[in-house]
């Protein structure tokens, strides 16, 4: 299964793209997240349903410091995982 999330609130400047990077990894989700530049931020993740229902918790809760006000969630075709590779954060440096 292949999820796209955008997630919106105070979820910039507070370490967000490091807190998904660091739990879609340790459930083993290939993907990425990046910063809109709209001030929200963008999760691609593609795995087994119940390790996406645990991504999409954790996004609900957050990093420290961060306000999740709203997620919304769009399916993907499975397609699409076959460009993923291993969770990362885009345009980090």
């Amino acid at each position: 299964m292949v999820r796209h999330y955008l997630i919106k609130g105070r979820v910039q400047g507070v370490g967000f793209r490091w807190f998904v990077h660091r739990e879609a990894g340790a459930i083993g989700l290939k993907g990425w997240v990046r910063n809109t530049e709209d001030g929200h931020v963008e999760v691609v993740a593609a795995g087994e349903p119940e390790e996406l229902a645990e991504l999409q918790t954790a996004l609900y809760k957050g990093s420290r410091g961060s306000r999740v006000d709203t997620v919304i969630e769009h399916e993907l075709a499975d397609s699409e995982s076959n460009e993923l590779g291993p969770f990362q954060i885009e345009g980090a440096w």
